[in-house]
């Protein structure tokens, strides 16, 4: 398992992007990058290497669903692993997300655990 697997952290809420980066730093991945929607997102994916994305659903210009859209319709980013968190359970939206090529989901407020079993399970998937 590589700990220098570059994330970039999607989310609104800057106290939420801040959680889920000590989170991670406490998982033993401590490269991370932050962006505020899904917008600023696709810019640094677009000018940046990340070899995984955790993002909100729910956030302002350009949506958790839109930018996973974009990443899985380019090549060069298509094969990046794609955390969906959202504070709603709505099962149309977990469905929704695996269709879309999600790596997984978690519903806010997740612990530490849940957080990095869920990260390290997609990469073990993914032979990463």
């Amino acid at each position: 398992m590589s700990s220098d697997l570059r994330f970039l952290i999607v989310d609104d809420f800057s106290t939420m992007r801040r959680i889920i980066r000590n989170l991670l730093k406490e998982s033993g991945f401590a490269n991370a990058d932050e962006a505020e929607d899904g917008a600023v997102a696709w810019r640094m994916l677009q000018n940046s290497h990340f070899d995984f994305v955790v993002s909100d659903i729910n956030m302002p210009n350009m949506n958790g669903f839109q930018l996973l859209a974009e990443i899985k319709k380019d090549d060069k980013l298509k094969h990046i692993p794609f955390l969906m968190v959202t504070a709603e359970a709505r099962k149309e939206d977990i469905v929704l997300a695996a269709q879309q090529g999600a790596a997984g989901y978690i519903v806010k407020p997740f612990t530490k655990a849940v957080l990095e079993e869920k990260v390290l399970n997609i990469l073990k998937r993914l032979g990463l």
